[in-house]
């Protein structure tokens, strides 16, 4: 009769989790009439409903903020190429409690993660505008002679024609030249294609930089959670400790009473190391949770970072899961960078056609020069004027045609090439939706296996608190062991554990939920008016937990002979 309870619970929560009662009675076995089931509709193709070029959408996502809120300036992070060299300089100087808002501040303004990624989008900006240059003419100017000067003398013993010798050949010039070169690209096959391509990477920097600053506050949210649980952890480490702390003293004095056994004394010894165990792992998780978060938010070395909230649940998802999967599709910048990857391949299979076709250029060259001096063959020659001077100007205009014929089929092969890249990438498209459905799935489930988690464990929290205070009495009273009264305390801070890792899971779940959607739809909880200080069971408060000295691994790693070793050693 007392598993009747337990079996009406079983079929009252089992058609909620999608199973179905069985039959009371065997029916009798008909063959099922095979429905008449609709034929399914056509889905579009992603070229169709997002273009065939998407462009990057920023207003989907709030944006990043730009500047720290005043109390938060001393939060800055330090220059970039900044390095400690002294321990003082690495030495923790002040514990900053932050909130969740605080904390997804910080990462969008010191994350430098996703400053390069800012930095990445500004490098394709410029690599499009130097493509935008194609369409433009280029200027040059070129001038080796500014000035020269040529000065020699030659001295020859030969005889002219007419029978004179020839003498000295003096040389004394001055030159200055500049040529001025214009040249514009009337006919070019590879130029669109190749802006075209340069655009589309210019909108996938946008897009990762989107992806980016998703990924860097849902990073921050974990980051903050897991600080969280962390903090419940300590907390329910030292108030195991303390607890086990009066059945140690409540089991030493009943020994020395005389009413209880040298075992009970043992067994409550046994579990205080266990619970200090639980309290040691929870203050070495929580400094790790705290240095984690401030690595990615890039805080000053001698600052870490707490928690100022308490672990509550977040809020619930109010979006359905087809609603969900449907908003991923729209709103995730992963399916916009694969269509933009075949758009890439394709103008780069455009440019490769195009470098075998006639490009035609209108070239402009202005040549101008002067010259000052003088040559001779002798300098008693009558009629020669030192001071000679002289200049030119030459103007060229014409049209240059370059087209290669023949390249062995190089240019084929190569368009050939980027058009299975771009295949692949429709392959790879549909690789990524069934991610980004199998994403949002995993998350709602998990979503709705915490809340369960939550409100089983919670229930499992309060009547194990009840039990290990009905132990206790029934100790006190004389009536049971120690034994129990140490189960029941293990039990607690497990359920307690369980407890505060079932609320962190579902943040989490709800944090990713709305990553991977692009969402914003979840109804926050109500603030509840929780007393300043935890509650903490009765008796145990007044015990206070002190810290265990560290002893070294080599003196405590074997337990072997521990009681003949003497006292501090």
């Amino acid at each position: 009769m007392r598993r009747q309870p337990l079996l009406l619970a079983a079929l009252v929560v089992l058609p909620s989790v999608g199973f179905q009662a069985l039959p009371l009675r065997a029916q009798p076995a008909t063959a099922p009439a095979s429905p008449t089931l609709p034929a399914p509709e056509a889905l579009p193709l992603a070229p169709e409903v997002k273009g065939p070029r998407p462009k990057s959408n920023p207003s989907v996502l709030a944006p990043a903020a730009k500047e720290l809120p005043p109390g938060l300036q001393d939060l800055r992070a330090p220059n970039p190429l900044a390095l400690p060299v002294k321990p003082s300089q690495v030495r923790i100087r002040e514990l900053r409690p932050l909130g969740l808002a605080d904390v997804e501040t910080l990462v969008e303004v010191n994350n430098p993660e996703l400053k390069a990624i800012a930095s990445q989008v500004e490098q394709a900006q410029s690599a499009l505008r130097a493509q935008i240059a194609l369409w433009y003419p280029t200027i040059s100017l070129n001038a080796n002679n500014l000035p020269t000067y040529t000065g020699g003398q030659q001295f020859s013993s030969a005889f002219t024609g007419t029978g004179q010798e020839a003498g000295n050949t003096i040389t004394s010039i001055w030159r200055m030249q500049a040529v001025l070169q214009a040249s514009w690209g009337l006919i070019n096959p590879t130029r669109t294609p190749q802006i075209a391509a340069a655009r589309d990477r210019f909108e996938q920097a946008k897009n990762q930089y989107l992806i980016g600053l998703r990924s860097r506050r849902l990073e921050a949210a974990e980051a903050y959670f897991n600080l969280q649980v962390s903090d419940e952890t300590v907390r329910i480490g030292q108030e195991s400790v303390r607890s086990s702390l009066v059945s140690l003293r409540d089991a030493k004095a009943r020994f020395q009473a005389g009413v209880a056994t040298k075992l009970e004394v043992l067994e409550a010894e046994t579990q205080l190391a266990r619970d200090q165990q639980v309290l040691t792992q929870g203050l070495s998780d929580q400094a790790i949770a705290r240095r984690a978060l401030a690595s990615l938010l890039d805080l000053p070395q001698d600052v870490t970072p707490t928690s100022k909230e308490p672990s509550r649940v977040v809020g619930s998802w109010l979006p359905s899961l087809q609603e969900s999967i449907i908003a991923a599709y729209a709103f995730r910048e992963e399916l916009d960078n694969v269509l933009l990857n075949i758009s890439i391949a394709n103008s780069e299979a455009n440019t490769a056609l195009g470098r075998v076709q006639p490009f035609l250029n209108i070239a402009y060259g202005l040549t101008g020069g002067r010259t000052r001096g003088v040559q001779f063959a002798n300098r008693n020659t009558p009629g020669v004027n030192f001071g000679n001077e002289g200049w030119s100007v030459e103007n060229t205009v014409g049209l240059n045609l370059n087209w290669t014929l023949f390249d062995g089929g190089a240019a084929r092969a190569n368009y050939r090439r980027q058009k299975q890249v771009a295949e692949q990438n429709t392959y790879q498209f549909a690789q990524q939706r069934d991610a980004i459905r199998q994403q949002v799935e995993t998350n709602f489930y998990e979503l709705e296996k915490n809340n369960r988690n939550i409100t089983t464990t919670s229930r499992e929290v309060i009547s194990t608190r009840e039990s290990l205070r009905l132990a206790r009495l029934r100790f006190q009273a004389g009536v049971t062991t120690q034994r129990e009264v140490v189960d029941t305390q293990r039990d607690l801070t497990q359920a307690e554990v369980r407890w505060s890792t079932a609320i962190s899971d579902y943040n989490k779940a709800l944090a990713r939920l709305r990553r991977f959607t692009g969402l914003d739809q979840v109804g926050l909880c109500q603030s509840q008016n929780l007393p300043a200080t935890s509650p903490r069971a009765p008796g145990a408060s007044q015990v206070p937990v002190e810290p265990q000295p560290l002893i070294p691994a080599c003196r405590a790693g074997s337990p072997i002979g521990r009681e003949a070793m003497p006292p501090g050693s």
